[in-house]
């Protein structure tokens, strides 16, 4: 088996779309993150590798924001993917005109909703707020561009005024809706609330934006698309503003193993995809990050370690290899004499039962002591019971 989890998942009478669109905004939203800075040559090496994991829509960007953005979003549409590339754009006609100009296939067009965002930060009325944003929906329909508009701060936005303009928005043609929980700051019994909610009144396709700034965007996400939502927009490694986005990997590995939903994507890109945007946007994945964090297949614990080496679900719900990683077992404090012995092994090192003992005795005592137990390390503690050897 690669992989084994609860049974009782199956025992709920779970009803997904049909059709599930994943759109990721690492090139856009993900970028957005205080201190990063990305080039056109490393937007295009996530891009590319986006692509190769089979995603749906890729958001490239937001044009207007710099020479460089303009340059990186026409170089990504250059490359001719598979992927359906949409960019951000206000609710302005020379944003979706510089969308245009770099030939994407659609765009994201937002504006802030809530009383919040319009009293304080755009200082609109809600009817300034439904003609702005019909004006460039129309803008863009008229050019056959796909169009989402997504609602800023919709989780906290008015129900009424929400339900008029996605009604609105729909009669002018978008061919999505996004409900963007911009601080992360609805629960998963409120999204199913709001979006069976909004399914009363418009027909149209719901997209989600969750932010994570409670923890709660995936189960954000997951409650969305039981109510009725279709579309989920995520960021590798979950980066973003503030607390992150929906975690890409996260999304699609819950969906797939967990609800038995598979989105049909080369799931053993997982580990390189995650690796690449950890290096070009200097961000550490922590160790401890699900799915794929160096901890999760990374085993110390002399009883734990035992039972993976005989069988690895014992301690994990899917095998590394299934998205690209790979299990290490680490030496330490908690290490064993199987876990010391299969060290050993990969270096095809044969030791008497004392010689094991006394290694095993070596490592939790430097290990005890601050010293943490590298292949150098474990070298010399080798060397000094048995004598010189080569690795």
């Amino acid at each position: 088996m690669k992989h084994f989890v609860s049974p009782y998942n199956k025992s709920v009478n779970l009803k997904f779309p049909e059709e599930i669109t994943v759109y990721d905004t690492t090139l856009r939203d993900g970028e957005q993150t205080p201190g990063v800075c990305l080039r056109t040559p490393e937007k295009l090496k996530i891009a590319r590798k986006l692509d190769e994991l089979g995603l749906h829509q890729i958001e490239a960007g937001f044009p207007v924001v710099s020479k460089e953005e303009n340059r990186s979003v026409k170089a990504i549409v250059g490359e001719n993917l598979d992927a359906e590339i949409l960019v951000l754009s206000r609710t302005k006609k020379e944003d979706i005109d510089m969308a245009l100009d770099c030939d994407v296939d659609g765009i994201i067009t937002f504006l802030g909703t809530s009383s919040l965002h319009l009293k304080h930060k755009l200082k609109f009325s809600q009817e300034d707020a439904l003609n702005i944003c019909m004006n460039s929906i129309e803008h863009a329909k008229d050019h056959d561009l796909f169009v989402a508009f997504s609602a800023e701060d919709a989780t906290r936005t008015d129900l009424d005024f929400l339900k008029k303009i996605y009604s609105r928005a729909e009669l002018y043609g978008a061919d999505r809706v996004h409900i963007a929980d911009t601080v992360g700051a609805i629960s998963p019994q409120g999204m199913d609330y709001l979006v069976k909610e909004l399914k009363k009144d418009i027909n149209i396709e719901i997209a989600l934006h969750c932010h994570n700034d409670f923890g709660m965007a995936l189960s954000n996400c997951i409650s969305g698309l039981l109510a009725g939502a279709t579309a989920i927009s995520t960021t590798v490694n979950g980066i973003g503003e503030r607390a992150g986005n929906t975690s890409l990997e996260e999304l699609v590995m819950t969906l797939l193993l967990i609800y038995g939903v598979d989105l049909d994507f080369n799931i053993k890109k997982f580990y390189e995809l995650s690796q690449l945007v950890e290096e070009l946007t200097n961000m550490k994945v922590p160790d401890n990050k699900p799915i794929v964090g160096r901890n999760v297949f990374r085993h110390e614990s002399g009883i734990h370690v035992d039972a993976v080496l005989e069988e690895p679900l014992t301690y994990e719900p899917f095998v590394p290899e299934l998205i690209g990683h790979q299990r290490q077992i680490v030496l330490g404090k908690h290490s064993g004499c199987r876990a010391v012995k299969a060290k050993l092994g990969e270096y095809g090192i044969d030791v008497t039962r004392d010689e094991l003992c006394k290694i095993v005795e070596m490592v939790k005592e430097k290990r005890e002591n601050g010293k943490y137990i590298n292949d150098e390390l474990f070298n010399e503690i080798v060397r000094s019971v048995r004598g010189p050897f080569r690795f």
